[in-house]
């Protein structure tokens, strides 16, 4: 035991407690060696911490005992500092708390790590707070005390993650015997942020938890405390409380195990805590005796040698890192709070009511503080007002102050509260009846039952009185017989009933200015934004124009808050579209935390919105489909051409840099939105967009031959690529790009698989190497091989990707499928059908929906029409030539020229806009070989060159 021996009149105050704690240790241990020491040395820690004089005042967190304590205890002492074990950088936003709706969570929040692992970003810690909790007594008397001073001495945000490299004090563990089932959305108000409790208190000894559940009759760790501690201190004086707390403290201290890290944490902590103090007491002057130390009881039973204000340790605390941390308060819930730190579900809510039944069978006046939503102003009596204006008259140290109360306490037998019938009446009648709304078949028997219940169960509990969580036991066991009806079950109606899930609300005034921001802006909709819940939200944009700006707020929040916050119901915003009209549902309410979060990363919601695209198009990973996404959403959401030109030219660089073609897909849809809004929107295309069509031509003909043969290559992806090169062709080739270098491409392309090889062959009927006709000889010579059925499916996989690059072959594939179905026999094409749906469905479900269009385009509507339909393709004759080459009949004279004569104003508009201005020609219609051309000037050219007639024909008719 470190620390001064207690000496004098001191040794008696609890003499009596180490003659006693001895003799035990004696009988039970058969000798007083090594319990003794745990024993005494409690008693010792309790001596220390009651002698020392700065008062200490220990406190569980979120317990009502404490708040109750705390609140008399100020309103006897008034003193002018108090210190509060609290994150010292959160200081200025506790003022803040008047403005919000409690329970909330002070909040620091880092999205920028430096001297931090970058992985771990973005840090985050909270501090929640509720009414019921002494820090918020403490926060509440100091902020709105004349003369009092708040300072919070623990370890700041930084130190956090300094301390701990585990990111986190510790993770919460599953209580013993916890309800399981699906946690409530409000359980994650807090996010995954680390938790800084204000009076951690709970045994760290897993075998000592275990005994003290099991011999306390009781199923979790919330339940023991509330019976064995809360209510007997409920109604305890000072001096009583003050020794407990200290003694319960030390117990969990001593009987700690050894986790290195931990007690590394929890020394560092006090060290720092201590230093601060001696620190404020030297630069500000106030005498010990004037304040008053809120710490948990597990620090206030410290041995570390900073201990007190004469404490003889020499601290250096280490300077913090490079990291700029941001402030906030977020709303917080009594489930984030279970949630967060491993309660028990509704054991938070059950601690809420007690303290209103403390407060209303004590009618101590608690502290609140001035101007919180939902306080009442109350009356000042005439002795409080002189109170406040009289000098605080402390009371001085004295032997009497220091007396040992917890003999008495330990010995005194437990208080046997009476029953309450009617109190226990009520629970029961409001437990069926939310049942009941809930779907259960309960009644007014079952009513009687867990009013029966709950009294036996504390019977046999050794419990006179049934508590919340007996009462709780009972309902369970009465009304849930075998399902749950409805979405809740009867564990949380009793929550709800005792109390329910309080959620927290920060205040206009205390939200970041980016929150503030979108409120204001929001503000024409005429919604409450802070309720929470969905609201709907209609926008007529046509009739309201004003309402644009509006409309241009809820995208931004789409894009960057959680999904459910904004979400439109009607009306989108795509690339050259606009709506006239919309309908979203909208939660910021329920999001408030995601919202405010936003306000730590810039001052508007487009600066942050810039930040993320950046970030994204910048980031190690990034790709050129994610850096051609940012470039869309720029143009969408913020319509900054300086930003959509900056990311266009990265999105180039990083393409030339990319050795694969795994997002080509994603990089021919991007490509060919922006191509289409740019062309349809702009006088020219941007020069980024000239740039990448010309570099990604070069770099995916490059690609090509390896992607054919790549197994890790999917034929998606090489349809995309395909596709990029011949759908950007033209404009390639305009650009200066060489066709030969594709031909050559394809010519080296050597795949072995049948989907890359069907791919193969549609490209060379694209590029003219290979004719339509050709393709159906193969296609027919598959069929033929028996050796190739089995595999016939993938081919036609790889034709229905050939649409991508090709889609003018959709009547191909029909063709091929047709053929398939009308020439194998049942027992080839039974157990062959299977995998050819799996094998399209897996591998070409977007593009089903082009064949089943062509299809329903070729074949005949109307079942009885089916018997006498002739496929076009066994119309063609054998002589047709390929879509390449001049379409001619068989005698030798042009086709297809009777629409130009029809029409000769097509052919005027095209002179005219190379620069010709001839006058028409007249020519025999015998001499050119062209019926219904008689008397019609100009055909002599059509004569002469026929072949341009003939493949427009080819390509209006398909053939």
């Amino acid at each position: 035991m470190s620390g001064s021996p207690a000496t004098g009149i001191e040794e008696t105050h609890f003499s009596a407690l180490r003659g006693q704690l001895h003799e035990a240790a004696t009988v039970f241990a058969d000798g007083p060696d090594a319990l003794e020491g745990i024993l005494v040395g409690m008693v010792d820690d309790v001596d220390r911490a009651v002698r020392e004089p700065l008062e200490i005042f220990p406190v569980c967190h979120h317990s009502p005992a404490s708040a109750l304590a705390m609140a008399r205890r100020l309103r006897e002492k008034q003193p002018k500092v108090v210190y509060l074990e609290l994150c010292e950088d959160m200081a200025p936003l506790l003022d803040e708390l008047r403005n919000c709706r409690l329970p909330v969570a002070v909040q620091a929040f880092a999205s920028d790590v430096d001297g931090f692992p970058a992985e771990w970003a973005p840090l985050s810690v909270v501090a929640p707070i509720t009414e019921a909790s002494a820090e918020y007594q403490a926060i509440a008397y100091a902020l709105d005390t004349p003369g009092v001073e708040l300072v919070l001495v623990d370890r700041s945000s930084d130190h956090v993650f300094q301390w701990d490299g585990r990111h986190g004090e510790r993770a919460p563990e599953e209580e013993p015997g916890g309800a399981a089932g699906t946690p409530e959305p409000e359980a994650a108000l807090h996010g995954e942020a680390v938790g800084v409790e204000i009076g951690d208190l709970r045994p760290r000894f897993a075998e000592l938890e275990e005994h003290l559940l099991r011999h306390g009759k009781v199923r979790h760790w919330s339940e023991w405390w509330h019976q064995y501690v809360e209510v007997p201190l409920g109604d305890s004086d000072h001096d009583a409380y003050r020794q407990v707390m200290f003694l319960v403290g030390s117990l969990f201290r001593r009987l700690a195990p050894g986790d290195g890290d931990r007690v590394r944490v929890d020394e560092e902590r006090e060290r720092y805590m201590w230093t601060r103090i001696r620190e404020h007491l030297v630069s500000s002057g106030a005498g010990p005796e004037d304040c008053l130390y809120v710490c948990g009881a597990f620090h206030a039973a410290s041995r570390v040698e900073e201990f007190g204000v004469a404490g003889s340790g020499s601290y250096s605390i280490s300077p913090r890192s490079a990291t700029t941390w941001q402030h906030g308060l977020i709303p917080s819930s009594h489930a984030a709070i279970e949630a967060q730190f491993g309660l028990v579900p509704g054991s938070v809510s059950i601690a809420a009511t007690q303290w209103a039944k403390n407060l209303k069978r004590t009618r101590v006046q608690p502290y609140r503080l001035a101007g919180q939503d939902g306080a009442k102003k109350p009356r000042a009596s005439k002795k409080a007002v002189a109170r406040r204006k009289a000098p605080a008259v402390v009371p001085a140290p004295s032997e009497e102050a220091a007396a040992d109360r917890l003999s008495g306490f330990l010995r005194r037998p437990p208080v046997l509260d009476t029953l309450d019938e009617a109190e226990l009446l009520g629970w029961s009648v409001d437990i069926v009846r939310a049942a009941r709304r809930s779907g259960y078949l309960a009644s007014t028997a079952d009513a009687i039952a867990v009013f029966e219940t709950s009294i036996l169960l504390a019977g046999m509990r050794d419990r006179a009185k049934p508590t919340p969580y007996d009462f709780q036991d009972a309902a369970i066991t009465c009304i849930e017989k075998d399902s749950v009806p409805g979405r809740r079950d009867v564990r949380r109606l009793v929550e709800i009933m005792m109390g329910g899930d309080r959620i927290g609300r920060v205040g206009y005034d205390a939200l970041p200015p980016l929150a503030r921001d979108v409120h204001d802006r929001l503000a024409p909709l005429e919604l409450k934004l802070q309720q929470r819940g969905v609201q709907r939200a209609l926008l007529d944009l046509h009739s309201s124009p004003e309402l644009r700006a509006c409309s241009d707020v809820l995208w931004m929040l789409r894009r960057l808050m959680p999904h459910g916050a904004a979400r439109p119901i009607m009306g989108e915003r795509k690339l050259g579209e606009r709506s006239i009209q919309e309908s979203w549902d909208l939660a910021l309410g329920t999001h408030q935390r995601a919202l405010i979060e936003l306000g730590y990363e810039g001052v508007s919601i487009e600066q942050v919105l810039e930040q993320r695209l950046r970030r994204d198009a910048y980031g190690p990973r990034a790709t050129t489909a994610v850096v051609l996404a940012a470039v869309e959403d720029a143009t969408l959401y913020l319509r900054s051409r300086r930003l959509a030109d900056e990311l266009g030219h990265w999105a180039l660089e990083v393409l030339a840099a990319e050795r694969t073609v795994d997002g080509a897909p994603e990089v021919l849809r991007r490509v060919r939105g922006l191509l289409a809004y740019y062309r349809t929107g702009e006088p020219v295309l941007p020069p980024w967009v000239e740039s990448f069509v010309k570099a990604g031509y070069a770099h995916y003909c490059t690609l090509l031959p390896t992607a054919f043969t790549d197994e890790d290559a999917t034929v998606g992806q090489v349809a995309a690529m395909l596709g990029f090169l011949f759908s950007m062709e033209s404009l390639a080739l305009s650009l200066g790009c060489d066709r030969t270098q594709l031909e050559l491409a394809v010519a080296q392309s050597r795949p072995t698989d049948p989907e890359r090889t069907a791919l193969l062959w549609a490209a060379q009927v694209q590029l003219g190497a290979l004719s339509r006709a050709e393709l159906r000889e193969r296609c027919g010579e598959l069929l033929a091989n028996p050796m190739v059925v089995p595999a016939y499916p993938r081919y036609l996989s790889g034709f229905v990707h050939a649409l991508v690059p090709v889609p003018g072959l959709a009547d191909v594939v029909v063709e091929a499928v047709s053929n398939a179905f009308g020439r194998l026999p049942d027992p080839v094409l039974l157990p062959w059908l299977p995998t050819l749906i799996t094998t399209l469905r897996a591998g070409a479900a977007d593009l089903a929906p082009l064949l089943i269009r062509e299809a329903g385009r070729i074949f005949p509507a109307r079942l009885a029409a089916l018997d006498t339909w002739v496929p076009p393709w066994r119309e063609v004759p054998e002589t047709a030539t390929s879509v390449a080459g001049p379409a001619k009949a068989a005698d030798g004279a042009s086709r297809g020229a009777a629409l130009l004569f029809a029409h000769p104003g097509t052919l005027d508009a095209v002179a005219e806009l190379l620069g010709c201005d001839g006058a028409w020609a007249s020519l025999d219609a015998d001499a050119a070989g062209v019926p219904g051309a008689a008397g019609v000037p100009g055909a002599a050219l059509l004569a002469r060159h026929p072949d341009t007639a003939g493949a427009w024909e080819s390509l209006l008719s398909g053939s």
